[in-house]
């Protein structure tokens, strides 16, 4: 998927997948399905689809309420790290910046 945001193409054909990130059963309004992505600049995003209640939501279309929709969402560096935390501890060394505690 290749979307513009903010003035900036983010694009999966091009970025390098880090992980899945769904989560949530089918139909929820929390569910998310999605993959955590970085550019060859090295800008975070996920792209994927949520619920009525992710970060994903949009107004419907009467202005009525929140639906779920399909996005590509830029993410600060501690953001996804929080996400590859999660869903791909294994891989966190490789690119995010960690000291031995």
């Amino acid at each position: 998927m290749r979307r513009s945001v903010d003035g900036k193409i983010y694009d999966t054909s091009t970025a390098e997948y880090i992980c899945d990130i769904s989560e949530g059963r089918s139909g929820d309004f929390d569910q998310v399905i999605g993959g955590l992505y970085v550019t060859k600049k090295g800008n975070f995003f996920i792209d994927g689809y949520g619920g009525a209640t992710t970060r994903f939501k949009k107004l419907s279309s009467d202005k009525n309420g929140w639906v779920g929709s399909d996005a590509t969402i830029p993410l600060s560096e501690e953001e996804a790290r929080t996400y590859a935390e999660k869903f791909a501890p294994d891989e966190v060394e490789e690119y995010f910046e960690v000291e031995e505690a």
